[in-house]
């Protein structure tokens, strides 16, 4: 495991379980370019098939990102393509949508911006705030990340140039993730 927060729960969660962490702090190094070079240098130094970035709020510089391309996930908690960005949950509840959810999808250089994989959808349920909504999201982000490694780890999801296959067909639109955690 390798992250750019060594105070993170899941370093720790990570650590109490035997597994590699490696820490890396962005402000020791002279640049976002240093910084990923020196991360996934490392990074590729375990030749990993899956690199799934949760909770890393940084932009992955374009060589690292084509470096790594088709084995790079992201978990985004809005239903891509709205709501790109930081801020997710306030910016459904600022424009009065009535579902908000996650969406993980293939990193590419663009902010949140590669093939949508799988879905899962949230209710904004009235008087919702930005915490309630968000804790709501966090939970179900968690089953979409976990099923949706499950497909890429079997290989069964794969890229194909910018697009998403599924057991080889074209995915047409993303999964969607359904109430019992199971894809459809």
């Amino acid at each position: 495991m390798f992250s750019d927060k060594a105070n993170a729960g899941a370093v720790q969660i990570a650590r109490s379980a035997g597994i590699h962490v490696e820490t890396f702090d962005a402000s020791a190094f002279e640049s976002r370019n240093a910084f990923d070079e020196a991360l996934f240098r490392r990074v590729e130094a375990r030749e990993p098939e899956l690199i799934v970035c949760a909770g890393y709020m940084r932009l992955i510089s374009a060589a690292a990102v084509d470096a790594c391309r088709g084995r790079l996930l992201n978990i985004h908690p809005s239903l891509l393509p709205a709501f790109k960005g930081l801020r997710t949950h306030a910016k459904a509840i600022a424009a009065g949508a009535r579902q908000h959810g996650a969406s993980v999808h293939y990193v590419t250089p663009d902010l949140d911006g590669g093939p949508v994989i799988s879905q899962v959808v949230v209710p904004v349920l009235p008087g919702d705030d930005v915490d309630a909504l968000g804790k709501r999201v966090l939970i179900r982000e968690h089953a979409l990340l976990v099923a949706t490694v499950a497909l890429v780890a079997a290989g069964r999801l794969k890229l194909s140039g910018d697009v998403v296959t599924l057991d080889g067909a074209t995915l047409a639109t993303p999964l969607q993730l359904g109430a019992n955690n199971q894809f459809p």
